[in-house]
């Protein structure tokens, strides 16, 4: 079984999953993520997952964040390097006065 099948069918159990620190906005952008990377094979996904991957982190400062402490705290691996990519390329286009404003 695939590490991504693993922890869908975790999700399938009976098993609850205490979610406080994430809303429900946040959730649903990361089952978003989650069934997207499952549903496709792994030529679809190298042709098609570059896309959706680039259009999926195309939101706000505040729900990129929100979206990395998920990615962390639910351990979705590919998620979380995903975003974390992401907040690293953002910093790279801050000029260095941008940076000590901030």
């Amino acid at each position: 079984m695939s590490s991504s099948s693993s922890k869908i069918a975790v999700i399938k159990s009976s098993e609850v999953f205490p979610l406080h620190n994430i809303s429900s906005m946040i959730l649903s952008k990361v089952v978003e993520y989650c069934k997207k990377h499952v549903e496709l094979s792994k030529y679809e996904a190298e042709v098609h997952l570059k896309s959706f991957d680039a259009e999926f982190v195309k939101v706000d400062e505040t729900t990129l964040f929100k979206l990395v402490l998920a990615a962390n705290y639910l351990n979705i691996e590919g998620l979380l390097e995903l975003t974390c990519q992401t907040v690293a390329d953002m910093m790279n286009d801050y000029t260095c006065e941008e940076e000590e404003a901030a």
